[in-house]
């Protein structure tokens, strides 16, 4: 069993005005609240925290018949405040950490993951796809050696925002407020940061515009 941390503290700039009355969380795509896209790929986790902020009693009161635990987050926080934040509730181990604006085909993200994680030789594991098989904008991009060890590469694989990470970095942190991503660059340095192939396709949707790609790509699978 690994814990879940879903990220969804944002404040959805890049959604407007679509989150102009409601967190990007619960913005629609083929008919349901990105949120729930979310907690599909991590299912069977336990237990489960989401993190919340803009709007957030309109997250709370959609998540209200879900075994999950919202935080509601004052100040932000950013990714690796935030997941420092929940530890207490998340426990010692590997954390299952995703971001709450994206779209899936294919295998369950967690299931991916567990099946190539190695906590003797990883310090982080972060689910990549091909450009060819990702929708929308993209995030950060990494070359992926024979024996899956990560590096920068702008021509490389594409992180899809989701990972399993040890959490002993976040505790030596001083900071407050900062990204998830220093705490990966850390891992960089020593060789600990891995990466495993979704077979599936997957899309970013962080804005209005990307919502109807993400739709188109959800529809075209069998």
């Amino acid at each position: 069993m690994i814990a879940a941390m879903v990220f969804a503290a944002g404040l959805g700039t890049r959604m407007r005005p679509l989150t102009c009355d409601r967190p990007k969380a619960l913005v629609r795509v083929a008919g349901r609240a990105l949120i729930d896209h979310a907690l599909d790929q991590v299912a069977g986790a336990d237990p489960i925290v989401v993190n919340a902020h803009h709007f957030a009693p309109l997250l709370a009161g959609h998540l209200a018949s879900r075994d999950v635990k919202v935080l509601h987050e004052d100040p932000l926080l950013e990714t690796g405040g935030g997941l420092r934040n929940a530890l207490p509730h998340l426990g010692a181990g590997p954390v299952l950490t995703m971001n709450s604006d994206s779209a899936w085909t294919g295998p369950r993200a967690r299931d991916t993951l567990l099946a190539a994680w190695d906590g003797d030789r990883m310090e982080g594991l972060m689910l990549m796809v091909p450009p060819a098989r990702a929708v929308g904008r993209g995030g950060q991009r990494f070359r992926m050696d024979a024996d899956g060890r990560l590096a920068p590469d702008d021509a490389g694989l594409i992180a899809t925002g989701v990972g399993i990470f040890r959490t002993e970095g976040l505790l030596a942190d001083p900071r407050q407020v900062f990204s998830l991503r220093d705490l990966w660059f850390d891992m960089l340095d020593r060789g600990r940061l891995h990466g495993v192939e979704h077979p599936g396709r997957w899309a970013d949707v962080g804005s209005p515009d990307a919502i109807a790609p993400a739709e188109a790509m959800l529809a075209a699978t069998p």
